[in-house]
């Protein structure tokens, strides 16, 4: 049985190209014992691949999670005809030995750190999709349930930043902070996110790219200052919204998509942030998922609820067919999705 993959044979240099890509087959052997043979069916595309990458060593799978049927089996945790979710990269089919090693060898670093296996058994879901587990009841769920709950530590009548606020982390922050009482405020880069933001419930959405005066709308938006920022970006804008944060504002660092493709060398300055972080006693920090894995349930069977209660708006951002990875992913980084963005083979 021949597999398919996309191998990233060199690391990339600013924005992803098409080249920095290879579209591999190969010949799978028999099944051992203990092993599985994984179907994917959707594959996730998000920021951190990006970041995590430059770390890894070319020629390599490209990371990623992904939804698979198991096929076949030879392992009776993992029986034919079930669902598993897993760091499985960018592959149609593949082998994985779960006696040897819970993790796949392209799996990334931070996950084994982590103890996040890189296969599981899909949560049940019950009348909830499937691609769900890649999204608000996976890791961007569980990303903005823990990134936002445990970190910023929201109080009801506080006042909330969001940027990247239409993505697939940031969209869920902000209807947590609704959720707990919190007024609201999203950064996205078009008006039609913008208006997607208002329909979840943000309180004021602005559109960073055609904004004349970020400060003053900033301002408009929030007259009694900033308590919690909930940052998906980093860069300039990131400054400015440290500037109108209160004493004891609390940031919690989950990304830094504006400088992600940015050349060697050529990021952008911004001012240092220790005389506002001092000043206005701030505490910001910066946070993994995995650190939370030990609880993912907890996230899960709560962002699963919130769902269904209709407290909670999900949107995915479909693209078909896995010889579009590529595609997926680099539309993903100049902000095409809103929310989710998953790739259907």
């Amino acid at each position: 049985m021949k597999a398919e993959k996309f191998t990233l044979v060199r690391h990339f240099d600013g924005f992803p190209k098409t080249t920095d890509f290879k579209l591999d087959s190969e010949e799978l052997p028999p099944l051992k014992d203990g092993e599985v043979l994984c179907q994917a069916e959707f594959l996730s595309v998000d920021p951190y691949m990006r970041p995590y990458t430059m770390s890894m060593t070319p020629p390599l799978t490209m990371i990623g999670g992904q939804i698979a049927k198991v096929v076949e089996s030879r392992n009776v945790k993992y029986p034919a005809g079930s669902y598993v979710i897993g760091q499985l990269g960018w592959r149609s089919l593949t082998i994985v030995s779960l006696d040897s090693s819970p993790f796949h060898k392209d799996a990334p670093e931070s996950f084994r750190r982590g103890k996040a296996e890189v296969l599981e058994l899909l949560p049940d879901l019950g009348d909830l999709p499937r691609s769900y587990g890649l999204g608000v009841c996976g890791m961007p769920g569980t990303t903005a349930y823990f990134g936002f709950l445990e970190l910023c530590q929201p109080k009801e009548g506080e006042t909330v930043v969001v940027t990247g606020a239409a993505g697939a982390v940031g969209s869920l922050v902000g209807q947590i902070a609704k959720i707990k009482g919190c007024r609201v405020i999203g950064f996205a880069g078009t008006d039609d996110k913008c208006a997607w933001l208002r329909e979840l419930g943000y309180d004021v959405a602005i559109n960073y790219k055609t904004c004349p005066d970020i400060d003053a709308a900033l301002k408009e938006a929030a007259p009694k200052g900033i308590d919690c920022y909930f940052d998906n970006v980093g860069g300039m804008l990131s400054h400015r919204i440290r500037q109108q944060m209160n004493l004891f504002g609390r940031i919690s660092v989950c990304g830094s998509i504006s400088s992600y493709n940015d050349k060697t060398g050529e990021g952008a300055q911004v001012p240092v942030p220790e005389m506002t972080t001092v000043f206005k006693q701030l505490r910001s920090e910066g946070f993994i998922v995995t650190r939370w894995w030990h609880r993912k349930n907890e996230a899960i069977s709560q962002m699963a609820a919130w769902v269904r209660e209709g407290k909670i708006k999900v949107q995915e951002h479909v693209t078909e067919g896995f010889h579009n990875m590529p595609q997926a992913f680099m539309g993903m980084l100049k902000g095409d999705n809103t929310g989710k963005a998953i790739v259907k083979v």
